[in-house]
């Protein structure tokens, strides 16, 4: 049984060390082009099978993108970054589900470790998601109310309550981060966890349960991070919407 909080480097490229998150990471950036090119060629006017039921998924999506911005307009605007998040982040739990995700052991030369590890079970990578995020929050608040307007959500100085509202405000920009990568990582490395001591104590028929429940998981993890994203944006740009 291995159960570890660091990735494990399994080769390198160069000075680059690529850690079995790393390699999970690529092959659900590879899962998702695949299924975009496959997809493409498969596409009818009049939608059937697959196809009627990814196109209900982005209405669905779509619909509930509205209801947050209260703007069609602007769910359309947002969507390629939101929903891109969401396929992103729910291939990398899904396929950190598979049989042989951390049960698949080679060496590296400090020992047996696991080939495969979900990718959003390394907190480089859900940091690096929160990145992202936080950081198209800032710039679309920036871009929405100008540069001055959005500072002094930050920085007023009118007050001292004013001047300590808007400490608070820096603070949780900065607590984004925190908030978007550990809920992520936390509840998928959990999970992991979980999984790896069912499977070692009782390797038969009892782990199925724990599976289907983790890919429940791996789905509302996905739904809550691109929906807070939306959210936060929202939040960001909505000053403007208040003056006029």
């Amino acid at each position: 049984m291995h159960i570890s909080l660091i990735p494990e480097t399994i080769f390198h490229i160069g000075i680059l060390p690529v850690t079995n998150t790393l390699l999970m990471g690529w092959l659900a950036v590879l899962v998702l082009v695949a299924f975009t090119f496959i997809l493409r060629k498969k596409l009818r006017e009049v939608p059937r099978g697959a196809q009627n039921v990814f196109e209900a998924g982005i209405d669905f999506f779509l619909e509930t993108l509205e209801g947050v911005f209260g703007s069609k307009t602007q769910a359309l605007k947002f969507f390629p970054l939101i929903f891109t998040i969401f396929l992103f982040v729910l291939t990398a739990n899904w396929l950190g589900v598979v049989p042989g995700v951390g049960s698949i052991m080679i060496e590296n030369g400090h020992g047996a470790v696991p080939l495969f590890r979900s990718a959003t079970a390394d907190l480089n990578t859900t940091f690096a998601l929160a990145t992202v995020s936080v950081l198209v929050i800032q710039f679309m608040g920036i871009y929405t109310l100008g540069f001055f307007r959005y500072a002094k959500r930050f920085v007023n100085l009118k007050g001292p309550m004013k001047f300590f509202i808007g400490l608070i405000e820096l603070v949780s920009e900065f607590s984004k981060f925190i908030a978007f990568s550990f809920r992520l990582f936390g509840n998928i490395f959990g999970g992991k966890v979980l999984l790896t001591i069912m499977i070692f104590l009782v390797p038969l028929l009892l782990p199925l349960p724990f599976y289907a429940f983790e890919i429940f998981v791996g789905a509302i993890q996905a739904v809550i991070f691109s929906l807070l994203t939306a959210v936060f944006i929202k939040v960001a740009t909505m000053d403007l919407a208040a003056e006029h």
